[in-house]
């Protein structure tokens, strides 16, 4: 487990890891920056930003949205 991993877990709210585990599920993808949820805005507008920054979830552009591998043991723990 990382030193950002750490210091991340404590601070994911139940929101984080729903959001984790949707797009863990698939569920998750990225257009023009914006993570969507089943097509839809995430309604927490700084979700994908917080957890870019706490290093579990990897966006890009456009395209799927992926956890890290410490995205997983944080959604794991």
């Amino acid at each position: 487990m990382s030193a950002t991993l750490s210091s991340a877990v404590p601070q994911l709210s139940r929101r984080d890891r729903a959001v984790l585990a949707a797009v863990a599920a698939g569920r998750g993808t990225v257009t023009a920056g914006r993570l969507l949820i089943d097509g839809l805005p995430c309604a927490d507008q700084f979700v994908a930003a917080r957890l870019r920054a706490a290093g579990v979830l990897e966006t890009q552009v456009s395209g799927p949205a992926r956890l890290t591998g410490d995205g997983v043991e944080a959604l794991a723990a």
